[in-house]
């Protein structure tokens, strides 16, 4: 099966994608029979050399990515040859649309190979092939690979159960998709740090605004979605016998509405104030916005009267802990709603 247009291998910073050669099978099976790399794919193990054989060979043959069969890139050193893994895409609605996927081999892992390359075959797509859509889908309990999705931009778009079978096993998806316009302002969004971060009140003019700030679909598991907030905020909850006082701004950045706080204040039931929430949307993340708000909230809670300032994170991967950390909060030993409670002193 022929594609539309002729598959030119691409150099990343790290990074040679090549096309498939017969000479690829045994990198295929043992990759493929790693028991912990099939963990959450759609093949069985162990992939003996003959189905790699089988693979290998048609996809050599054919030019590119097409419509309605999958084609392979492997991926690998630019140097030195090393095979790290591959990446997978299927044309769908006769060119339209793009389905993605990757493996790599365990010892690669963690290295940011995975979005390095899945970036490029998206960008192969949509500016090469012209799709107007690309997508991936995933098991629910892989959040590294849904971590690979979102860092290349694609948004998490549903979830359906028992909709994905291996022989007589099933699991739920999660749908990552991204349209040419999602696209477009992924690789439009800042980059740098920016000049003024500030917070500000939420009002009646800027409420619309907050309201669709977002972060990752992984995030959604440390920190609540802005419904929840507000609801939270309007609804606030009992605790220790008395409800909470929240205290809530937007987070502004060159002014720009990019995320958004809220405290749990210091009362005569809660003898210490509470960070409740700190959310910075996903097109402005990694710009070092969330470091910088914190130092505000904290100079907030001081000119409140106040020297320590509470937070709790959940563990696992993608937990915020590592940044609570790094900004002075440490443990206090107690664990609150299956939460870590971390404490920092205010000088």
């Amino acid at each position: 099966m022929k594609s539309a247009q002729a598959f030119t291998p691409i150099r990343t910073a790290r990074l040679l994608i090549r096309a498939v050669t017969t000479d690829d099978a045994a990198s295929l099976a043992a990759r493929r029979s790693d028991p912990e790399v099939a963990r959450y794919q759609s093949w069985t193990i162990p992939y003996p050399l003959e189905r790699a054989e089988a693979v290998v060979t048609q996809v050599a043959a054919m030019d590119g990515p097409a419509n309605d069969a999958w084609w392979m890139a492997i991926v690998c050193d630019p140097d030195t040859g090393e095979v790290f893994g591959d990446v997978v895409t299927m044309l769908t609605c006769e060119g339209h649309a793009a389905e993605v996927g990757y493996t790599f081999f365990r010892e690669h892992w963690g290295k940011g190979y995975a979005v390095e390359a899945v970036e490029a075959l998206i960008v192969h797509l949509l500016a090469e092939l012209h799709v107007t859509r690309v997508f991936g889908r995933l098991d629910p309990a892989n959040p590294a690979s849904a971590m690979v999705m979102e860092r290349c931009g694609l948004l998490f778009e549903g979830h359906t159960r028992s909709s994905f079978w291996v022989g007589d096993e099933a699991s739920d998806d999660w749908i990552y998709g991204m349209t040419r316009p999602d696209w477009e302002a992924w690789r439009s969004r800042p980059r740098t740090p920016p000049k003024d971060v500030r917070l500000v009140e939420v009002t009646v003019e800027n409420e619309r605004i907050v309201s669709v700030l977002k972060t990752h679909r992984t995030q959604e598991a440390f920190v609540a979605p802005m419904g929840r907030s507000f609801t939270d905020a309007l609804f606030p909850q009992v605790v220790d016998g008395a409800p909470v006082v929240p205290w809530l701004r937007a987070i502004e950045a060159d002014g720009v509405i990019v995320g958004f706080v809220m405290l749990a204040l210091r009362t005569e039931h809660h003898p210490e104030p509470y960070l409740w929430r700190l959310l910075v949307d996903r097109l402005h993340q990694r710009r070092g916005i969330g470091g910088r708000a914190l130092a505000l909230i904290e100079d907030e809670v001081r000119a409140m009267g106040d020297r320590t300032l509470l937070v709790s994170w959940g563990e696992g991967k993608g937990s915020p802990r590592p940044f609570y950390l790094a900004h002075g909060f440490e443990p206090t030993g107690r664990v609150i709603d299956e939460e870590t409670e971390g404490r920092k002193p205010l000088a």
